[in-house]
């Protein structure tokens, strides 16, 4: 039977995304990950047998602080343009380690089978939970159109995090978030600075 400390095992967890958001898939080893959050050697094998049951777990991490923070988001009033623009911002800023993971993650799903499975899994709740969010808001949007809204958050999220840190201006983030919500055919856009 696997350690029950939650809190050792969040220590491994949190580790775990943060070499992957610094050192990519390939830099992720129990070791490391050991290393990283300050424990002795064998403690993550011990509570993960296998690298890849180390990725699912950190996929599921995220995955639960990305859902504490979105309960956390809509407890106050917004408009869905102000909480995408906030949600997108600190995404590319404050949390552009966690989402640099992520993106880790999917690639490495393309190539395992349980890391997708863990991910599919995620995303269909992260579909229910959205739609949840939207009806606590208010907000008059067709459960049909939110996977289409979370694709198009999806590779904005993308573009943001991967530009140059400090690149990501308040005005580029919420004219984005205009043509997510309402399209583009009457929004003027920013423009990204270029990653040279």
């Amino acid at each position: 039977m696997p350690p029950t400390n939650p809190a050792r095992r969040r220590a491994l967890t949190d580790a775990a995304i943060t070499l992957l958001a610094s050192s990519g898939v390939h830099g992720l080893t129990h070791r490391a990950v050991e290393k990283e959050a300050d424990l002795p050697p064998g403690t993550a094998s011990n509570y993960f047998r296998s690298r890849e049951a180390l990725l699912v777990a950190a996929a599921e991490r995220v995955a639960e602080l990305h859902h504490a923070d979105t309960d956390r988001a809509t407890d106050q009033p917004a408009t869905l343009v102000d909480l995408l623009t906030e949600s997108l911002i600190t995404a590319a800023t404050t949390q552009r380690d966690r989402y640099l993971a992520v993106f880790e993650l999917q690639l490495e799903a393309v190539r395992r089978p349980v890391l997708a499975a863990a991910l599919a899994g995620l995303g269909d709740a992260a579909l229910q939970i959205t739609a949840g969010h939207h009806d606590k808001l208010g907000l008059a949007i067709p459960r049909e159109k939110i996977p289409t809204l979370i694709a198009l958050y999806g590779s904005a999220l993308f573009t943001l995090v991967i530009a140059p840190p400090g690149s990501v201006g308040r005005e580029f983030v919420r004219d984005m978030v205009h043509v997510i919500v309402y399209g583009s055919a009457v929004q003027k856009i920013s423009v990204l600075p270029s990653n040279g």
